[in-house]
C-alpha cells in the first residue's frame, strides 16, 4: 500500500500535479472520425492585470464541463486565449504612465505601441500561470492572442467582406465622445450615474425651455413640444429666440419631448444629445456642433467669441451669468438625473459629431435572432433570451473605429499622389488585407494607413471561429460548430450576440450550440466588488490560504445558472473541511484494502447490494445535473453524498467488518463496497476538486492510468 500522509496538504501536491497532466499531453484531443467532440473556446482574459474571482468562476466552470466530457471519451478542446483589449489595457497603462508624471502624447505612435506590447506580454504570461493554479486543464498547444498575426489577418477579411457587402461605411454621426480617451465608446461602453446638477429655465420669447447644458444653446435648432401639450396648436410653427445670439428657430411638435420635464418645451441639440439628433433627424433639421473633441468651446462662428476655447464646465459658469445680466435666465433650481460616464476612464460623456467606421448591424442581428428562437442556439437560463432579442430587436449601428494605439489598425489607406479618375471615384480610399506599397488603382507611393483602430470587441466577436484556423484549418473543420461558450450574463451583447452575428456571416454556421451564462460575484453584502471598497478577493490569495480546489468549490456550490454570488470568504473555509472530510475517509479505506483485489467480484449479501444500487442511483443524478448545467446542484449532491452517505453511514456500517470480520468473504464484500464507493465517488468529485482527487486516485491499488482519462462512472 502507498503512503498516506495523516493530513492533506494542496501546496505540496498541486503543482506537481497540474505539471504531470500538461507534460502527459492529456489536454490536447486528436481529432477522431465519426466521434462527435466536445469544444470551448475560453473566454479570452485581458492581458492587462492579473486574473480577478470573475475569471475564476468562469474556470471553474468551464473546467468542469471539459473534465467530465473529457471522461466520458469525447475529443474534448478548451482552447486558451488572451485579449490585447484595446482600450481597457491602454487606459490601465496610461494611469501607471500618470503615476510617473507621464502620458502618451509623450511618445511617437510606434514607441507607445512598443511599451503596450511589453507591458501586456508580461501580463499574459502572469495570467496563464494563474490560470494553472486554479486547474484550467486546456490545451495550451493552441493558445492564441487575438494580435496573433493569422487573427489579425482574418479580422481583416471580415472588414474586406463587410465593406464589400455594403455592412461598412464611413460616416459623420452623433457619437458618444471620451473626452478623457480621446475616442469614441459604443452604447454598451457606458455606465450610468446618478448626479445633481442644476436645471435652468430660459426665455426663448414665445416659450421658456428647462436645460441642464446652457453651453449648448448656440447649437440649437429649434424647440419641441409634445403634440398632446394643450399648447402646441397656438405654438407649433411659430418661432423661439435663442438667448445672447438671438437667432430665430422654429418651433415643432414631436412625440419624443417629455410634457413632464421642466417646462414641457425642450431645445433641440441634433448636434450634443442624442434624443435630440433622433428628433433632428425625423424633422430634416441641422445638426451643429459648439464643443470640440478636447472638450472645449470651438471656435465657431456659432459661438461668441467670449466663450471661445472655454472648458465646457467654464463656459457653462460664464453663460449662466450672462443670461443673468440679460434677463433670459427665468429661474435655476437643483435637479438630479442619469448622466453617462465612460465606463473605464469614468469621464463624462459628451456627444458629438464625429466621422467614424460603423457596421449596418441590422442585417446581421435578423439570421442572430432567428438561430436562438429557432432554437439552433439555446442560452441557458432561459430568460435571458427576452433580453437578447430585445437588444437584438433595437439594434443601432456599430461605430468599431477608436481613435487608440493599441490594438488592430484599419486596413484602409489614403492615396497621397496624383490620383486617376477611377482611384478618385473611391474617394482615394482603399482596403488592403496586406501591407501595400502603393495604391492599386493610381500607383501612388504616396499613401498613408487610417489613424483608428478597432474597437476591441470587433475582433473578439470572431474569436470562436478565428482561433480554430478558419476557414482552411482542420481543427475548424473538426471542432467548429464549438460546443459552449461560458460567460457572464453582463456580456450577452457586448459579446455573445456579437460573436453569433459575426460567426454566421462569416462562416455560414452558428458559432456555438449552447450559450451559459454564469452571475455576478459580490461581496457577503451584496455590494459589487471594487478597490474603492476595499472587498475585492483575489483568487490566487485564496488559493495561497485555501488550495484551488477549496477555491473551485467555493465559487461553484450553491450557485444557479444566471444568478449573482455573494461570495462570504468563510465558504471556502468550510469546503476547505470538506476536502479533509474526503482525504480522511479516502484514507480509512486506502489503509484498509489488505489483501483486496480491485477485479475479483466477492458474493454481497443483499445490504452490500442496496448499497451499491444506492451509488449507482447517485450516479445518475449527478451525471443529470451535469448535463443540464446545474454545476451547483451537482457540487451540494456530492458533498451531501459524500460526507453524510459515505463517511457517516456506509464506512461506520463496514467499520466492524473490516476490523472485526465474520469471515474473510465477509471482510471482501466490505473491501469491495467501500473500494465501490471511493472509486465512484473520486470520478465523480473530480471534474470539481481536481487535484485531491488525482492525489487520491494514484495511491489506489492496481491504477495505472490518471483520473484526468479514466472513464465516467456508468448510469444506472
Amino acid at each position: 500500500m502507498k503512503d498516506v500522509p495523516k493530513a492533506y496538504n494542496p501546496h505540496d501536491v498541486e503543482e506537481q500535479i497540474y505539471r504531470s497532466w500538461e507534460r502527459s499531453g492529456v489536454f490536447t484531443p486528436k481529432a477522431v472520425k465519426g466521434k462527435k467532440p466536445f469544444t470551448i473556446i475560453m473566454p479570452p482574459p485581458n492581458a492587462n492585470d492579473p486574473l480577478h474571482i470573475g475569471h475564476a468562476m468562469f474556470v471553474t466552470v468551464e473546467d468542469i464541463m471539459i473534465r467530465y466530457h473529457r471522461m466520458k471519451g469525447e475529443p474534448t478542446l478548451w482552447l486558451p486565449g488572451a485579449d490585447h483589449a484595446g482600450i481597457e489595457t491602454q487606459v490601465v497603462f496610461e494611469r501607471r504612465l500618470n503615476k510617473e508624471g507621464k502620458s502618451r502624447f509623450d511618445y511617437d505612435r510606434d514607441t507607445f505601441y512598443k511599451m503596450l506590447w511589453d507591458y501586456s506580454t508580461g501580463n499574459k504570461k502572469v495570467m496563464e500561470d494563474q490560470l494553472r493554479r486554479l486547474g484550467a486543464s486546456c490545451d495550451w498547444t493552441r493558445e492564441k492572442f487575438t494580435l496573433d498575426p493569422d487573427i489579425v489577418r482574418e479580422v481583416y477579411r471580415t472588414f474586406e467582406q463587410l465593406y464589400n457587402d455594403g455592412l461598412v461605411y464611413k460616416g459623420t454621426k452623433l457619437v458618444n465622445w471620451d473626452p478623457k480617451q480621446q475616442t469614441v465608446l459604443s452604447d454598451l461602453e457606458l455606465e450610468h450615474e446618478e448626479r445633481e446638477d442644476t436645471l435652468y429655465y430660459l426665455d426663448y420669447g414665445s416659450v421658456t425651455v428647462a436645460t441642464v447644458r446652457p453651453e449648448t444653446i448656440f447649437a440649437d435648432v429649434a424647440v419641441a413640444i409634445n403634440p398632446k401639450d394643450k399648447r402646441a396648436k397656438s405654438l407649433e410653427g411659430k418661432s423661439a429666440t435663442i438667448p445672447l445670439v438671438k437667432r430665430v428657430i422654429p418651433i415643432l411638435a414631436d412625440v419624443a419631448v417629455d410634457p413632464e420635464f421642466g417646462t414641457g418645451a425642450l431645445k433641440i441639440t441634433p448636434g450634443h444629445d442624442s434624443r435630440d439628433n433622433e428628433i433632428g433627424e425625423r424633422h430634416n433639421l441641422p445638426a451643429h456642433s459648439v464643443i470640440g473633441f478636447d472638450g472645449r468651446m470651438l471656435p465657431s462662428e456659432l459661438v461668441p467669441a467670449q466663450y471661445h476655447g472655454l472648458k465646457v464646465a467654464e463656459a457653462r459658469e460664464r453663460i449662466v451669468e450672462d443670461l443673468k445680466k440679460e434677463g433670459r435666465l427665468v429661474k435655476a433650481e437643483p435637479y438630479k438625473h442619469q448622466v453617462a460616464v465612460a465606463e473605464r476612464s469614468r469621464a463624462v460623456i459628451e456627444p458629438l459629431l464625429s466621422e467614424q467606421w460603423f457596421i449596418a448591424m441590422k442585417p446581421l442581428a435578423k439570421p442572430a435572432i432567428d438561430a436562438v428562437r429557432g432554437g439552433k442556439i439555446r442560452i441557458v437560463p432561459k430568460r435571458f433570451e427576452k433580453t437578447y432579442f430585445h437588444w437584438m430587436e433595437n439594434i443601432k449601428d456599430w461605430p468599431i473605429s477608436r481613435q487608440i494605439v493599441w490594438g488592430i489598425r484599419l486596413p484602409v489607406y489614403y492615396c497621397r499622389g496624383q490620383l486617376t479618375d477611377d482611384c478618385r471615384q473611391q474617394g482615394g480610399m482603399f482596403i488592403s488585407v496586406d501591407p501595400p506599397k502603393r495604391c492599386p488603382k493610381c500607383a501612388s507611393a504616396e499613401i498613408t494607413q487610417d489613424d483608428n483602430t478597432f474597437d476591441t470587441w470587433f475582433s473578439s466577436g470572431q474569436w470562436p471561429f478565428l482561433t480554430l484556423g478558419y476557414p482552411d484549418g482542420p481543427d475548424y473543420r473538426y471542432f467548429y460548430p464549438t460546443s459552449v461558450m461560458e460567460t457572464a450574463y453582463e456580456i450577452l451583447f457586448f459579446w455573445v450576440a456579437r460573436m453569433i452575428m459575426l460567426g454566421l456571416y462569416r462562416t455560414g454556421k452558428i458559432p456555438f450550440h449552447t450559450v451559459y451564462l454564469h452571475g455576478l460575484i459580490r461581496d457577503a453584502k451584496g455590494q459589487k466588488m471594487s478597490k474603492s471598497k476595499n472587498n475585492v478577493i483575489d483568487p490566487i490569495d485564496r488559493i495561497n490560504e485555501f488550495g484551488a480546489d477549496a477555491v473551485r468549490l467555493g465559487l461553484v456550490i450553491g450557485n444557479a445558472p444566471g444568478n449573482d454570488l455573494n461570495l462570504d470568504p468563510t465558504r471556502f473555509i468550510g469546503n476547505r473541511n470538506f476536502l479533509n472530510k474526503v482525504w480522511n475517509a479516502s484514507r480509512f479505506v486506502l489503509l484498509n484494502l489488505n489483501g483486496f483485489e480491485p477485479t475479483a467480484t466477492p458474493h454481497l449479501p443483499a445490504g452490500d447490494r442496496a448499497d451499491l444500487k444506492r451509488l449507482a442511483t447517485h450516479v445518475t443524478t449527478v451525471t443529470r445535473h451535469i448535463d443540464h448545467f446545474r454545476f451547483g446542484q451537482a457540487a451540494e449532491t456530492l458533498f451531501n453524498f459524500f460526507w453524510h452517505t459515505f463517511a457517516d453511514k456506509v464506512i461506520e456500517k463496514n467499520k466492524d467488518r473490516i476490523y472485526k470480520p465474520t469471515s474473510q468473504k465477509d471482510k471482501q464484500a466490505a473491501q469491495h463496497v467501500l473500494f465501490a464507493y471511493l472509486e465512484t465517488q473520486l470520478k465523480l468529485l473530480h471534474p470539481f476538486i481536481p487535484f485531491i482527487t488525482e492525489e487520491i486516485w494514484q495511491k489506489l491499488p492496481g491504477q495505472k492510468q490518471q483520473l484526468i482519462i479514466s472513464p465516467w462512472p456508468k448510469i444506472g
